[in-house]
């Protein structure tokens, strides 16, 4: 169903990027911030799809840049960042695979986990010298889903995986990921803010590439009849990047079972909620990527 999105507030004279900016929902955020004139930066994986996405913005008040960014290499991860001069305001990780077959990224982690948490981690901890404002995290009502939780002594899920398991893990993590930070970033005294937003059911190309055949047909036709559209979808994630909220705050749609609606504060489950696991898992995290948080004197 098409919607059309309430205007943002004037985004003159900031600077966001947009981790899987070139399609779905990270193409129409990067669409609304582009046209309240934030300068905004497409972080991709494919540069050349990355600049046929931005050309279809003629109306990009702040500009537009596209750079290469592969979340499943965190050398890719590590090069970006260390790419990156001046202050940046805003962090939209965006990005994500979901119900994929099995498979590992470049450094060995599995891929939904690997990529939709691992890669997040490291890049936000390594730009957060250069953050002014705030961290969206972009997670997903299927972290409520009965038995998700962050299998700490098989983060690959070796012998385990499923797809939809694997998924609801990592975006589980996503979550325990914003908690802890937020934690991190009080503690060290900055005024950066770290948020996360679900867009409910949206109609976008990620239910396309589901391992399972049926789930691809039975989304297909949800899609049609349930889901928003994706300008829709990225209202959750644009109203947690541009209204004034609470570090930690999670925002998703204000319908039935968060499905469809416009922004709101939503709530989480009692496992995204769990501040112990929130430090184990960043732990965790840390000794994986390499990838710390920086020293107070660092960070805004």
């Amino acid at each position: 169903m098409a919607t059309t999105p309430e205007p943002l507030p004037d985004q003159s004279g900031r600077t966001a990027v947009v981790t899987g900016g070139n399609s779905g929902l990270g193409l129409a955020t990067v669409n609304a911030l582009a046209r309240a004139g934030a300068h905004v930066v497409l972080a991709v994986r494919d540069v050349t799809r990355g600049q046929a996405a931005a050309d279809r913005i003629p109306e990009a008040k702040g500009g537009l840049e596209v750079r290469r960014l592969d979340l499943a290499d965190l050398g890719s991860v590590r090069e970006f960042a260390a790419s990156w001069q001046g202050p940046l305001d805003l962090l939209i990780n965006n990005a994500g695979v979901m119900n994929v077959p099995e498979g590992r990224t470049k450094d060995g982690f599995e891929t939904q986990f690997g990529t939709n948490h691992l890669g997040h981690f490291a890049l936000t901890n390594l730009l957060l010298p250069q953050l002014t404002d705030r961290v969206v995290t972009v997670a997903s009502g299927v972290h409520r889903l009965p038995g998700t939780r962050i299998h700490f002594d098989n983060l690959n899920l070796e012998g385990e995986y499923s797809p939809t398991g694997a998924y609801q893990q990592s975006k589980l993590a996503n979550l325990l990921f914003t908690l802890e930070l937020q934690r991190r970033l009080t503690l060290a005294g900055s005024p950066v803010r770290a948020l996360a937003a679900h867009p409910g059911w949206a109609a976008t190309n990620l239910q396309g590439h589901d391992a399972n055949a049926l789930r691809r047909v039975l989304m297909a036709v949800g899609n049609r009849v349930i889901a928003q559209d994706d300008l829709a979808g990225a209202q959750p994630t644009l109203f947690a990047a541009t209204q004034d909220l609470p570090g930690a705050s999670y925002v998703g749609p204000d319908g039935l079972g968060e499905l469809r609606g416009a922004p709101t504060l939503v709530g989480r489950s009692r496992a995204a909620s769990d501040p112990q696991v929130a430090q184990r898992l960043w732990e965790a995290s840390e000794q994986l990527t390499g990838v710390v948080f920086p020293t107070a004197d660092q960070i805004g």
